[in-house]
């Protein structure tokens, strides 16, 4: 079984660390992480909205690092998510590649 662990690349920060899959489901080049495996508390929604057309409405999310510091709109979470899409139910998304994340795989 493989596992994930991502990382705000300047901070080191953890930001999940779990197994491929049901814990942390890899989909359209992104991760969707279950809450069980989000290793932070350091992001929190910036209740700036989005639409998808086929998985629905979401809000971003912003990393708040020390010193006031912010990476915006770093995240994202399905507030109304696809019944049909499960795993992205609630789970924080973070795209696999950005500037700001580091993703291992082990």
């Amino acid at each position: 079984m493989k596992n994930v662990r991502i990382r705000h690349r300047d901070t080191g920060l953890l930001l999940a660390d779990g197994p491929l899959g049901w814990g942390i489901t890899p989909f359209e080049g992104n991760f969707y992480i279950a809450k069980k495996y989000l290793k932070t508390n350091r992001l929190r929604a910036n209740f700036l909205p989005g639409l998808c057309i086929y998985k629905f409405l979401y809000v971003w999310m912003d990393l708040h690092l020390d010193q006031d510091r912010r990476i915006r709109n770093l995240a994202w979470m399905y507030w109304l998510p696809n019944p049909l899409l499960p795993f992205i139910w609630f789970r924080t998304a973070v795209p696999r590649v950005h500037p700001e994340i580091e993703v291992e795989e082990y």
